[in-house]
């Protein structure tokens, strides 16, 4: 075959190869896996033009023809035109699914329907908005002028390499003598195993290794990775002899080949006895229930109560319960997890992982291996997703051990299916919350029981609970609250950190109670809310409050329940009777960056077909910048012989943006421009330390680190020049620096840090106008609004496309997400196909605007803004067919069939 206009110099496929993985073999790591199915469309290619899946595409069908991959897109080294037009566009985030995107949209024919063409692509990081820019050629960048960089939307350094296939992730690399690693997983959700036979599985050809509890550490601890390790239980070991999910791991096998490792896994005899299970957080909490780990099955407990609940109540015009319930969400990353690791030419132990916490996953692996930590480097290429998934050690310690077992190469990396059955999901909540208040709306008693399962590890299980119930009751002012909250284990698959950090799930119940209770006393839900919401200034107080450095250090709430009034119809539903009288609407501020899609020009998006139901639905949510008790990062600014810099960080880049604001913030404190900066980060070498990149803290805590290294070393530079030679506006001057460079006997060289204490926190508020079809329950988004309070923008392009990708996920999770798990304990939602991930036809375009605050904490003003957009959309959703259809929906996701079948027995018993 002809690969990028050159003959195929090597070895013939395999039989039963698939084109991707022969083509990854000749090093052409530009295509990716992403699904194994066909399902996702990251690893297209062209074969004599046309566009495949190669990932299904046998690799012995390509023969004679004439295949083109993202490297060879281009002509004669110049980007092709769809290529640009995605750098240009931005069109991307991560950049995992880049590649076949670029490779589907360059083949397709002018005038085709988009939405059909994309169906078979996926991305879950855009949103969509940024990759239809760049199938329509709109050019999003804007070019840095030096010292000016911060508040313009520029382009991510890596642009370039993503939108050619340059760019490395985890696996794109090519190792000499790698071996491959496989597991054998449970088949059952509660067992102990009696005992391993191995023999034939060693005995298989190509097998080097076989690995089972007999052989590994029996130390234990958690998956999670926080940066006080006591947050989590230590109750995970490496391999054990009781195994508490369907799906956890039993063994492993080591061989010169996956086929060898999977056959040896195969061959592998174990005898069980099995035990009994429990599949439900609230049996499980009952006497008699089986035991997972100790003597309680629950892991985490809040108590608490802030004044007099009972009175409260007893206070109260009008008060509203219901019980919610919100299932398991898988994060779907495109890069599965995975980890490759090697011994170094000095002995060291190295890991290239695809983990948002390089550091602390180093400090795992040394406690668990009994390792210092000079004898352990860590470190990512770019990571294809996260979404807090990547904030867990769940390959990282088996490599390690078989690298140190065998002195060579090893590489695991999960398959989809292994992602939805032995990964980490959202923490499925079934949540109680009964409220009251006055009748001018006035909150006047809160109550919420909270169960969080957990399932069969309690890593992040405390504290997504902690963080869950605190946020979401926080942002209002009530004087009566109180919390009844247990994290319970269960036999199920693990859940773990996922966006939101379990905001998304109560905050669901909260919004959905208040919207209740606000047409319970006749008031417009935006009118209620600016009633309630925690004000400037205001302690922010919840049940078990314990964040003593959390504050309202810049306030943008108002400003977005505003912006959301400018686009909901007001409800003339208020009694002529009574004295409540909604106030006037100030003046929207800040900025419009973005418009949707489906406005007719009016604001009001799109019109309903004929004879559908029409609703209109808003939440807020509020969320703290960063997690309690510390996040440290590291930075270090140099500047280079050359007269250009170096920027090392220890945060891992996975489509947060936080690699193009930290270039933004040192170029603007150095007075140069971003393509000036490189940049060195997430590896253990590089800096001494960083807690990694989770709870929104890329821009707040590391971002206040690059800060201050890059402050720093312009006093440096500006000392060395003696003052004179260097002004401030020469600080861009490469031939200047270059010669001050060489002249000075050793390099300029400038950290920072930042402990990430005190915290501020940040508001979100969402409104949707919906239309529903009785006839079938289909729900059809007619317009989407997400207002923000990010305090100062960094660069309005990115933060556009972290609200966007987190309104399209929060999406997928409230109309169609959902991971299903069998009475025996299986997860039987296995794949892309039966997970149902929105496509570029199911998101609509939402109108972004940005609250005009400057924070005094966060670094030039800015505050966090990846996770919480999330948060308010699924009750949004709610509150919007809650209007439409006149029932309230408590157990999301609303599925078509869900609606028909509530519209149907409401129309029997109205």
């Amino acid at each position: 075959m002809i690969v990028n206009g050159s003959p195929v110099d090597g070895p013939p496929p395999r039989p039963g190869q698939c084109l991707r993985t022969y083509l990854r073999s000749l090093g052409h790591f530009g295509v990716k896996k992403g699904c194994d199915t066909g399902d996702c469309g990251a690893c297209t290619v062209h074969v004599d033009g046309v566009p495949v899946h190669s990932c299904v595409y046998p690799a012995f069908r390509a023969s004679d023809r004439s295949i083109t991959t993202i490297e060879g897109l281009g002509a004669g080294g110049d980007m092709h035109p769809v290529q640009q037009r995605f750098l240009e566009a931005q069109g991307f985030q991560c950049g995992f699914c880049t590649a076949g995107y670029i490779m589907t949209a360059a083949a397709l024919p002018s005038g085709l329907d988009r939405a059909r063409a994309l169906k078979g692509s996926l991305c879950r990081c855009t949103g969509y908005r940024a990759i239809a820019d760049a199938l329509d050629g709109v050019c999003n960048v804007d070019p840095a002028r030096p010292g000016h960089a911060v508040g313009a939307g520029v382009g991510a350094p890596a642009g370039p390499v993503i939108v050619t296939g340059a760019e490395r992730y985890t696996f794109d690399l090519d190792i000499p003598g790698l071996l491959h690693l496989k597991v054998v997983r449970s088949p059952h959700a509660h067992a102990r195993i009696r005992s391993i036979d191995t023999s034939a599985a060693s005995a298989v050809p190509g097998v080097r290794l076989v690995l089972t509890h007999h052989d590994v550490p029996a130390t234990l601890y958690s998956t999670a990775q926080h940066e006080h390790a006591s947050e989590d239980p230590a109750d995970t070991r490496l391999l054990d002899d009781t195994v508490r999910f369907a799906g956890q791991r039993v063994a492993a096998v080591v061989a010169s080949s996956e086929a060898a490792a999977e056959e040896g896994c195969r061959a592998l005899r174990v005898e069980w006895e099995v035990l009994p299970a429990v599949f439900d957080p609230v049996a499980a909490m009952a006497p008699g229930a089986p035991l997972l780990h100790g003597d309680t099955n629950v892991v985490g407990r809040l108590r608490d109560e802030l004044g007099d609940v009972a009175a409260g109540f007893a206070a109260g015009a009008a008060e509203f319960e219901a019980v919610f319930r919100t299932p398991r969400v898988q994060h779907a990353a495109l890069e599965t997890h995975g980890s490759v690791g090697w011994l170094d030419d000095d002995g060291r132990l190295v890991v290239r992982s695809s983990t948002q916490t390089p550091f602390l996953t180093r400090r795992a692996l040394c406690r668990v291996l009994d390792l210092p930590p000079s004898a352990v480097r860590v470190l990512t290429g770019r990571v294809g997703g996260g979404f807090g998934g990547k904030q867990e050690m769940l390959t990282e310690d088996l490599v390690a051990l078989a690298v140190l077992r065998t002195g060579s190469p090893v590489k695991w990396e999960f398959t989809r299916a292994e992602q939805f059955t032995a990964a980490t999901t959202r923490h499925a909540f079934t949540v109680r919350l009964r409220a009251a208040a006055a009748a001018d709306g006035t909150l006047t008693a809160m109550d919420l029981e909270a169960v969080s399962d957990t399932g069969a590890y309690g890593n992040h299980g405390p504290a997504v609970l902690f963080h869950g119930c605190h946020e979401s009751l926080a942002v209002y002012r009530c004087p009566n609250k109180r919390t009844d909250a247990h994290a319970v284990y269960t036999n199920t698959v693990p859940a773990g950190a996922f966006r939101g950090y379990g905001l998304g799930q109560v905050s669901f119940a909260v919004e959905s109670v208040l919207d209740e209770l606000a047409r319970a006393l006749f008031l417009d839900p935006i009118t209620f809310r600016e009633r309630n919401v925690v004000r400037p200034g205001e302690p922010l107080t919840a049940p078990g409050d314990h964040a003593d450095d959390l504050t309202i250090a810049s306030y943008g709430l108002d400003q977005c329940l505003s912006h959301l009034r400018s686009h909901a119809a007001p409800r003339p539903s208020t009694p002529p009777s009574s004295s409540s009288v909604p106030p006037s609407p100030p003046a929207p501020s800040g900025v419009v960056i973005g418009g949707g899609a489906l406005s007719d020009g009016s604001g009001r998006g799109a019109e309903a077909p004929s004879g559908w139901l029409v609703g209109e639905g808003m939440a807020i949510a509020m969320i703290a910048a960063g997690p309690p008790g510390g996040h440290f990062a590291d930075a270090v600014a140099t500047l280079r012989p050359d007269g250009t810099y170096e920027l090392a960080v220890g945060t891992a880049e996975f489509g947060n943006g936080s690699t193009t604001v930290h270039a933004q913030i040192a170029a603007d404190a150095l007075g140069t421009t971003p393509d000036r900066i490189t940049i060195r980060q997430s590896d253990t070498d590089v800096v001494p330390h960083d807690t990694g990149a989770f709870a929104s803290t890329g821009v707040v805590v590391a971002g206040k680190a690059v800060l201050h290294a890059a402050r720093a070393l312009r006093v440096q530079i500006l000392d060395a020049s003696g003052g004179t030679d260097l002004t401030a506006d020469a600080v861009t001057d490469g031939p200047t620096l270059k010669e001050l460079a060489a002249r000075t006997p050793h390099p300029l060289r400038a950290e920072g840090h930042w402990a990430g204490s005190p915290r501020s926190v940040a508001f979100n508020a969402h409104w949707f106008r919906i239309a529903v079809d009785p006839r079938t329950g289909e729900l059809r988004i007619l317009s989407s609004v997400h207002s923000a309070d990010a305090g100062t923008v960094m660069n309005p392009l990115q933060i556009r496309g972290q609200i966007e990708g987190g309104v399209a996920q929060a999406i997928g999770a409230a109309l169609s997400e959902h991971v299903d798990i069998n009475p025996e304990g299986h997860v039987t939602t296995a794949g892309f196909r039966q997970y149902h991930l929105p496509t570029f036809a199911d998101i609509p375009r939402t109108e972004v605007h940005l609250a005009d605050t400057d924070d005094t904490i966060g670094p030039l003003g800015a505050k966090s803004m990846s996770e919480s957009p999330f948060n308010p959309v699924a009750p949004a959703l709610a509150n919007a067919l809650r209007d439409a259809t006149g029932i309230r929906f408590t157990d999301p996701p609303f599925t078509r069939d869900r609606i028909w079948l509530a519209l149907s027995r409401h129309a029997d018993h109205p």
